[in-house]
């Protein structure tokens, strides 16, 4: 990735990037299983770039409460054929990995962007592998491995967990520079879902802004997890299932859309293109997309105004 493919990627685009998701992956808690074989993966990414996915996320480890990690060579053989052939076709891709090996493997076969739920925490190798690429970095904030990140769920500190997010991230990108990988190369993530229990992750979506004090873009990941299954419960209390929390999502979307967030990671494309375009319409017509067809205005055509995308949640 030249530099100014990097710098494209930082680039205001109007509208928040879509990130679709490709789970190569027999357990993760959505759609585990179905996009195992490489051919299904690769049809499935394709798919999502023709609903107007920005970029491919590309993983082959579930984080899913209580996962159990696969073994290197499983993880290696489940994204990189997949990353290959995705990037020759002309697809930006994501690698969703927390290993060093993986990411390396990963961006010599075309990946432009390493996705790190634990911010480089998981794999002490892990900046300093990214740093030697010139790809870009997304640091979430991350407390544990999914086994017992829920018994790390406190933030009892004086700014709950807003605070302790953006302190936390702060440290991280100080480490992460200190490994050799510039600030001007990472994206953060706050980590929905991770170590964080239901109320906190409405907590933290409302205080978004804070995060702009810290001078990144800023991703976003709330497709399909528990809280919004919470949120979503019958009166039985059971938590709604993961295929009927996306209107609930959406919300979510709209609202990060409005506040300039750089990044949304999704699983439903189409339904976000639409979300993203409504969104801009309400903004003005100035700001509206030419066309309805989601592929038609895929990678090309701003849906809102120019404040929606740079640094921070206000103008990244």
């Amino acid at each position: 990735m030249s530099d100014g493919r990097a710098a494209a990627l930082l680039a205001p685009l109007g509208r928040p990037r879509v990130m679709g998701v490709v789970n190569v992956t027999p357990d993760s808690f959505s759609d585990g299983g179905r996009y195992l074989d490489t051919g299904a993966a690769v049809e499935h990414g394709l798919a999502l770039l023709a609903d107007g996915a920005d970029v491919l996320d590309i993983g082959g480890e579930s984080t899913r409460p209580g996962a159990t990690r696969p073994l290197v060579a499983d993880e290696l053989g489940r994204v990189v054929p997949v990353i290959e052939r995705l990037a020759a076709q002309g697809a930006t891709v994501s690698v969703d990995t927390m290993r060093a090996e993986v990411a390396r493997a990963a961006v010599d076969a075309g990946a432009a962007i390493v996705n790190d739920v634990s911010g480089g925490l998981a794999d002490p190798g892990m900046a300093a592998a990214v740093a030697a690429t010139d790809a870009l970095f997304v640091a979430m904030h991350w407390r544990s491995h999914s086994t017992r990140m829920y018994d790390l769920a406190v933030y009892d500190g004086p700014g709950g967990v807003v605070g302790a997010v953006v302190d936390e991230l702060a440290d991280r990108l100080e480490a992460l520079a200190a490994a050799g990988l510039a600030p001007e190369r990472v994206v953060l993530d706050p980590g929905l879902g991770f170590a964080k229990r239901g109320e906190q992750n409405w907590e933290l979506l409302r205080g978004l802004d804070a995060l702009d004090a810290l001078g990144r873009p800023v991703l976003v990941g709330a497709s399909r997890k528990s809280f919004l299954g919470a949120l979503l419960a019958g009166p039985d209390g059971e938590p709604r299932g993961v295929e009927g929390r996306e209107h609930a999502h959406q919300a979510v979307i709209a609202d990060c859309a409005r506040r300039g967030t750089w990044g949304v990671r999704v699983h439903d494309v189409r339904a976000t293109r639409d979300t993203l375009a409504a969104v801009a319409a309400l903004a003005g017509p100035s700001s509206a997309p030419s066309s309805s067809s989601p592929s038609s205005s895929a990678s090309s055509q701003p849906l809102a105004t120019d404040a929606a995308a740079g640094c921070g949640t206000v103008s990244s």
